[in-house]
């Protein structure tokens, strides 16, 4: 009988975690190619029923594989409510649409205690759940009820769960809120309050369609077809795959330019470039560097790579910060917006110097 000796046996071990590590690498890659391809697919079936918005539609997706809450914003009449019901249905996940108003009322999302008496006469409570309890809620035109209601849905998209009565509910997994809003210069809009807007990993504009694709709705939706998508997932599936986007690598390089950019947009920040100490009143919070980098992984898992490139963090840039970023007036006298400041900023922002190591 021989024994290896420790050296030998260190080498062995080495091996083995390396063919382990190249299998791994394999396996992801071999997973995060079928990830693109059903991405893919799912643009194809959604693209049945909706009329460009592409950019749109994969930062939807892009929240919707990170577990993260989306915010639609666009005047009415651009398929935002059809879209995000149309993404439901091809997901095959349940789904809930509540339609904000002003006489809507917290227990009109959470649910209510409701008092039943049995036939013995004995009363007891008992709790009737809100349309809350749902895979993708779609809270529609989540501006047009006061700002009491719209608070229901802090702890639902914080923690996952709901209080009432002092009973802890949780809600079920996976759980999405993808609200619509309407531009809030509108008549009987309530601005979202910066807590609740902080709460949505992507705010994301919804524009008007380009003449082709307006010439293309109109021919469409006024011939009276109506067109069917496949189902191509369900909850489960949906689970795996936002595992699976997490598993996408985030370099440190990736990570210390999306922490100088989140930074840079805070006004007393040392970091802070000039024009943001004139323009802008508040900046964002570490909130916004973890949605940067989640959102990375899920534009990198689109196109079926393995790492977050600055690229990626640039892409997640203006719907990540676009509500994070405030804009004063003097920003308004001179022309400039949220948007325009981050774009601004992913222009002076500088990336991250990539050491060069000795041979």
């Amino acid at each position: 009988m021989t024994t290896e000796r420790p050296e030998e046996q260190r080498q062995g071990e080495a091996g083995v975690a390396k063919l382990t590590a190249q299998n791994q690498r394999q396996n992801l890659g071999a997973l995060l190619q079928e990830f693109g391809q059903t991405r893919a697919a799912l643009e194809i079936e959604l693209a049945k029923v909706v009329v460009g918005q592409k950019d749109a539609i994969r930062q939807i997706f892009a929240a919707i594989f990170t577990r993260g809450h989306c915010l639609l914003e666009g005047v009415p009449g651009l398929a935002k409510t059809l879209t995000v019901s149309t993404i439901a249905k091809i997901l095959d996940v349940n789904f809930r649409r509540i339609q904000f108003t002003p006489d809507l009322t917290p227990s009109d999302i959470t649910g209510t205690n409701i008092l039943e008496e049995d036939a013995q006469g004995k009363r007891s409570f008992r709790f009737v759940e809100g349309p809350v309890f749902t895979n993708i809620l779609l809270a529609d035109e989540i501006n047009r009820t006061p700002p009491k209601t719209q608070s229901a849905l802090l702890q639902a998209m914080q923690e996952r769960e709901i209080t009432v009565g002092g009973t802890t509910y949780k809600l079920p997994d996976p759980f999405l809120v993808i609200a619509t809003q309407n531009p809030i210069d509108q008549e009987g809009t309530y601005p979202l309050p910066e807590a609740q807007l902080d709460r949505f990993m992507l705010n994301v504009k919804i524009d008007y369609p380009t003449l082709e694709e307006e010439e293309r709705i109109l021919t469409a939706t006024t011939r009276g077809e109506i067109a069917v998508p496949k189902k191509l997932l369900n909850a489960r599936i949906l689970l795996g795959m936002q595992r699976l986007v997490q598993s996408v690598a985030a370099s440190q390089y990736a990570i210390q330019y999306a922490t100088r950019l989140v930074r840079a947009t805070r006004p007393d920040d040392d970091s802070a470039p000039d024009f943001v100490r004139e323009l802008v009143d508040f900046g964002a919070g570490p909130r916004a560097g973890q949605f940067l980098i989640n959102a990375g992984k899920a534009f990198a898992a689109m196109d079926g790579r393995f790492a977050v490139s600055v690229d990626d963090i640039k892409a997640a840039a203006v719907p990540v910060l676009r509500k994070r970023v405030g804009a004063n007036f003097q920003a308004q006298a001179e022309g400039m917006n949220s948007d325009k400041i981050i774009l601004k900023l992913l222009e002076t922002v500088p990336e991250p110097k990539i050491e060069k190591f000795a041979k």
